[in-house]
C-alpha cells in the first residue's frame, strides 16, 4: 500500500511540475531527504523516483516560455561551483579511479540538483516551501522516534531510514538537531494555535529522539545549537527560562545507560571507536600532505591505511566532514569547503543586519538566524560524522543566497522603521503648549 501511495503521489505531481517547475523542487527534496519509498516493502524501494522528478523538473525549466532561469552570481555560488569543479579534478587523480564512479555519480546528482534549487528559489514562497519540505521530511522520523522514545523510556536507540544519508543513529540525530531551529522559524509563521502547538510538540519529540540515538557527537551539537539559539533569540529571558526548565527534565528522563554512554566523551583514549576515528583523521592528514589533489572518493580501505595511517589495520571511515574533505580532496578542497561555510554564514549576517530596519522583512531576518543556528549544529556535529555530501546543508545555503537577493530587491521600495531609544529624553515641548496644539502639530 505504501509503494502504491508514493507512486501515485510522484506520478500525479509530474503534470503540475511541468506547469510550475518550482514544485519539482518540493518533490525532489521530499524524495531525496525523506526517502518515503524506503518505507515500503515492494517495488517502490528500488524505483528511480528521484531521477524521474529531476528529469521532469529540468525539462519543465528548459521548455518554460515565460521565464529564463539564471544562476545568481554571488561569492557563495562562485565558491560552490569552484568546490564542485575541484571535486571533478580530484576524481581525475583519484587513488582508485576504477572504483569511484558510483560515488562520483551520486555526488554529481546532489550538486547538480543543488544548482537547480538555486535556479528555482526566486520568491519568498519558494524558500518557505523548501523549509517546510525539509522539516516534514526529517521531522517525520523525529516525531516517530520521539514517540518511540517516550514509550520505551529511551531504553533503545533511535535509527534513521535504511539506505539513506541519515540511516545511522548518529546521522539521524544530527539531522534532527538541524531541523529543530527550522521548526522554530516556521513557528513564527503559523497563526493557528493548534499549528503552533503541533510544532512545539514536534520540536520536543525531535529533541528526545536525537538524545535517544545515544550519539555523543549529536549531544555536543545539540548543546552548541541550544546555546547559539539562545544568543540569536529575540526573547532571551523567555527562551532561557524554557531551557532551564526543560533540559534538566530531559536529562533526568534518559536512562542510566545513556548517561554512561555520554560520559565516555571524557574517556576517549579508552574508547576504541574514538581512537579509530582519530586514526582515520591522521590518515587523511598524511594523505593530503602527500597528494596535493587528495585521494579522491573511496579511499577508506586497507591499501590506503597501510600507506598513510598510524595504525594500518584499524580501517575506519572519515567520521568527520572536515577530514573527509581533506582526505578526499586535499588542502584546496578543505579551503574551498570552509570558505563556502564562512561565506554562507556572512550572507546570513548580512540578511539579519539589512532586514532589521524593515518590518516587512522580519521573516528574512528570522529565517537567516534560524538557518545559522541549524548550520552551526551541522558544523559541530559534522566534526564527528562522514556527512560531507549530505544535501540539506547545501539546500540551506541556497536558501540563504535566495533570501539575500530578495532582501536586496525589496528593501529599495520599503520605508525603514525608525528605532526608538527608550533612554532618550523626550522632545522639548513648550510648557504653554496645549494638548490640542500637540495633536495638530505637524512636527
Amino acid at each position: 500500500m505504501r509503494d502504491v501511495l508514493v507512486t501515485l503521489i510522484v506520478f500525479g505531481s509530474l503534470p503540475y511540475i511541468f506547469k510550475r517547475p518550482s514544485l519539482g523542487l518540493v518533490m525532489w527534496i521530499w524524495i531525496s531527504v525523506m526517502n518515503p519509498h524506503t518505507q515500503g516493502w515492494g517495488f517502490a524501494r528500488e524505483f528511480p523516483f528521484a531521477a524521474i522528478i529531476a528529469v521532469t523538473t529540468v525539462a519543465a525549466m528548459a521548455t518554460n516560455p515565460h521565464r529564463r532561469y539564471r544562476l545568481p552570481i554571488t561569492p557563495v555560488t562562485i565558491t560552490f561551483l569552484a568546490f564542485v569543479a575541484w571535486m571533478g579534478v580530484t576524481s581525475a587523480f583519484a587513488i582508485h579511479p576504477d572504483q569511484i564512479m558510483p560515488q562520483l555519480v551520486k555526488v554529481a546528482k546532489i550538486m547538480g540538483m543543488t544548482i537547480v534549487v538555486l535556479l528555482l528559489l526566486r520568491k519568498r514562497i519558494h524558500i518557505e516551501w523548501m523549509i517546510w519540505t525539509i522539516v516534514v521530511s526529517i521531522g517525520y522520523y523525529g516525531v516517530k522516534g520521539g514517540i518511540f522514545t517516550v514509550r520505551s523510556g529511551a531504553q533503545y536507540r533511535v535509527w534513521g531510514p535504511i539506505g539513506t544519508f541519515i540511516d545511522g543513529n548518529n546521522e539521524i540525530a544530527l539531522a534532527l538537531v538541524m531541523t529543530i531551529p527550522l521548526m522554530l522559524y516556521l513557528y513564527t509563521l503559523v497563526t493557528h494555535k493548534w499549528g503552533k502547538r503541533a510544532l512545539i510538540a514536534a520540536m520536543v519529540l525531535c529533541a528526545l529522539a536525537s538524545l535517544a540515538s545515544y550519539s555523543r557527537g549529536a549531544a555536543i551539537a545539540m548543546a552548541a545549537m541550544l546555546c547559539f539559539l539562545w544568543l540569536k533569540s529575540r526573547n532571551k529571558a523567555m527562551l532561557g527560562m524554557l531551557l532551564v526548565l526543560c533540559v534538566p527534565v530531559a536529562l533526568v528522563f534518559m536512562p542510566e545507560q545513556w548517561h554512561a554512554r555520554i560520559d565516555t566523551i571524557d574517556e576517549y583514549e579508552q574508547d576504541m571507536s574514538a581512537m579509530g576515528r582519530i586514526n582515520a583523521w591522521r590518515m587523511a592528514f598524511n594523505l593530503a600532505n602527500d597528494r596535493p589533489f587528495g585521494g579522491g572518493f573511496e579511499i577508506y580501505d586497507s591499501e590506503v591505511f597501510e600507506r598513510y595511517a598510524p595504525v594500518p589495520e584499524d580501517v575506519h571511515a572519515a567520521h568527520s566532514i572536515y577530514f573527509q574533505v581533506l582526505g578526499e580532496h586535499g588542502w584546496m578542497g578543505l579551503a574551498l569547503y570552509l570558505a563556502l561555510g564562512v561565506l554562507t554564514w556572512r550572507t546570513g549576517s548580512w540578511i539579519i543586519r539589512n532586514a532589521e530596519p524593515y518590518k516587512e522583512l522580519t521573516w528574512a531576518g528570522n529565517l537567516a538566524r534560524m538557518t545559522q543556528v541549524s548550520l552551526l549544529g551541522f558544523a559541530v556535529g559534522g566534526a564527528f560524522l562522514s556527512l560531507l555530501y549530505f544535501d540539506v546543508p547545501y539546500y540551506l545555503m541556497a536558501g540563504m543566497v535566495a533570501t539575500r537577493i530578495i532582501v536586496e530587491r525589496e528593501k529599495q521600495a520599503l520605508v525603514p522603521v525608525p528605532k526608538v531609544n527608550p533612554l532618550a529624553p523626550p522632545p522639548d515641548v513648550d510648557e504653554d503648549t496645549t494638548d490640542e496644539e500637540l495633536r495638530h502639530d505637524p512636527a
